[in-house]
């Protein structure tokens, strides 16, 4: 029997796909828990426009990203925090820190889970961000930490 799978299976397939099962397995596993659907002409068709639907929605965030990877490309944060000696901090510069200053200044919108910092920024200095934007698209974005 033909089924299309509405969730990953281990040594099954994956969701989306269509496999040839055995009877028995698709009657009185598959189909009374909801894991596969019997494959119709209009379940098929179905799958069909989802896959369509979501393979748009997935390019029109893709040309979000690439759109904000190019504003984000030409922003150039300044954070003036407390230092000691030797431009230590009192502290850390946060990736929330930076989404603020972003914010605030920019008016972009960033999560800051998206920000990637190898390591605490603890120094006066320049440092460069990664932005990961969406699993294609990433950016660097200058930060510039200073002394009040």
């Amino acid at each position: 029997m033909k089924v299309i799978l509405l969730e990953d299976i281990k040594n099954v397939g994956n969701k989306g796909e269509i496999i040839n099962a055995k009877d028995g397995y698709a009657r009185n596993f598959l189909l009374p828990k909801k894991f596969a659907l019997e494959a119709t002409s209009i379940n098929l068709k179905n799958l069909e426009n989802a896959r369509k639907h979501r393979e748009a929605k997935e390019k029109e965030l893709y040309e979000e990203a690439k759109k904000l990877e190019e504003e984000l490309s030409k922003v150039t944060v300044v954070i003036k925090t407390k230092a000691g000696e030797n431009g230590k901090l009192f502290g850390a510069v946060t990736t929330k820190e930076i989404t603020e200053y972003i914010e605030k200044k920019y008016s972009l919108g960033i999560d800051k889970r998206k920000f990637e910092l190898d390591d605490p920024i603890k120094s006066v200095g320049e440092y460069f961000v990664k932005v990961k934007l969406h699993p294609m698209v990433s950016t660097k974005v200058k930060v510039v930490v200073t002394e009040k």
